[in-house]
């Protein structure tokens, strides 16, 4: 007889199902409104610059920041500190939706609020994080991990589908009131929650005050503890020269494969598809033995179906390739993140998760630099054959050491 999934185990908690549905209305919101956001700067400038700008001011902040976010959450009560950064990330959202109704709002505008919904996002992400720690037992987080996954990867295909339609209907603005209202449903679901979530993490001996101090004892211990390292550098590699693939699209799908707008949605859709199931399996199936040979075997499936999808000319190869490409990037983060938190003490979690976030999303704005570099000067299928072998090489060096992870 089969035993019972792990995640349902998991969904026996009640602050679990509180943190997750928050998770599912919040991340529906914003998925909304990152594409009406898009649309409208679009529909005012018609300019590739602002739409590049508007990107990088809601990346670059988490660049700067990420450590420092993951040093506050170490302070206190990551919980509460979660509360306040919903309630932050709830005004730019509410402001933009005033400005688009009443006819006010321009590209700057635009850039300021997204500059301020990153400030948010680099407090919020490592917390958010490292907040499982708290919710979950070590045997559990995998599973808890994946399930994060899953409603990740779910937001992202009914949010934006949810916003085409809004936006037909009823315009750019309801997308974002109704982003902001979806903070206020968050907020609820984390005042909500049990107050064994709100422990704050227990201070060590000589633990130091200054935010220096902190960020540098964070700094020192992921240089010191090297099973973290290996895989701080593996993701921060992956996350410059792959995981920037998504903007390549469109000259695939219009220059190679010729199969137009329809096309280039499924092969957007192919990836997301293959990452929603691979999350899926990873809930159901709970606690992996040889977790280190599954992240190997994860990155090597990323990055050898980034090569075959760089050299394809065949649209039904280029859509299986993408299919792999997003079960594999899944699964690898899903497992790189559980590995840090259980090897990582309580106390230093948030600083860990900060950098954490620093290298997978704090770098993302050089790694979109860089593809677009090399992209125009030898094109688009050399460019991602360059970055995805360098992907591959970095996963083979790094097999041995991590595949001993447990």
């Amino acid at each position: 007889m089969m035993g019972r999934p792990a995640c349902l185990t998991i969904l026996e908690e009640r602050n679990v199902r509180l943190y997750l549905g928050g998770q599912l209305v919040s991340l529906s919101g914003t998925w909304m409104q990152s594409v009406a956001q898009g649309w409208l700067i679009y529909s005012l400038t018609h300019s590739p610059f602002w739409l590049a700008l508007s990107a990088v001011a809601l990346t670059a902040p988490v660049s700067l920041l990420a450590l420092m976010g993951g040093a506050q959450a170490d302070r206190g009560d990551r919980r509460r500190l979660l509360i306040i950064t919903q309630a932050v990330a709830l005004l730019p959202a509410l402001l933009l939706g005033l400005l688009t109704q009443n006819g006010m709002i321009t590209a700057p505008w635009i850039v300021v609020l997204s500059l301020i919904t990153g400030t948010v996002n680099a407090f919020d992400l490592p917390a958010r994080q490292a907040l499982w720690g708290r919710l979950v037992q070590p045997e559990c987080l995998l599973s808890a991990l994946s399930l994060n996954a899953v409603v990740f990867n779910a937001t992202r295909i009914m949010g934006p589908l949810l916003a085409g339609s809004i936006i037909a209907a009823w315009g750019t603005a309801t997308c974002f009131y109704l982003n902001a209202a979806s903070f206020m449903v968050g907020i609820g679901t984390l005042l909500a929650m049990e107050h064994a979530a709100d422990t704050p993490p227990a201070k060590t001996k000589g633990t130091r005050n200054s935010y220096r101090d902190e960020l540098y004892d964070g700094l020192r211990y992921v240089a010191a503890e090297k099973d973290i390292a290996r895989i701080i550098v593996l993701v921060a590699i992956l996350s410059v020269f792959g995981i920037p693939f998504v903007p390549l699209l469109p000259f695939f799908a219009d220059g190679i494969l010729h199969v137009g707008p329809q096309g280039l949605g499924m092969l957007g859709s192919s990836s997301g598809a293959g990452a929603l199931a691979a999350a899926v399996v990873i809930a159901l199936r709970g606690e992996l033995p040889h977790k280190g040979r599954l992240l190997v075997a994860a990155g090597l499936v990323f990055a050898v179906c980034l090569l075959v999808f760089a050299r394809s000319q065949a649209y039904f190869a280029s859509m299986l390739a993408l299919l792999f490409i997003g079960a594999g990037i899944v699964i690898l983060l899903a497992l790189t993140s559980c590995l840090l938190q259980r090897r990582c003490p309580d106390v230093l979690r948030g600083r860990v998760m900060g950098i954490y976030t620093l290298v997978l999303i704090g770098m993302a704005p050089f790694g979109h630099f860089l593809m677009g570099l090399l992209t125009t000067t030898v094109g688009a299928a050399r460019a991602l054959s360059v970055c995805s072998t360098i992907c591959l090489t970095a996963v083979l060096v790094m097999a041995r050491p991590i595949s001993r992870m447990v």
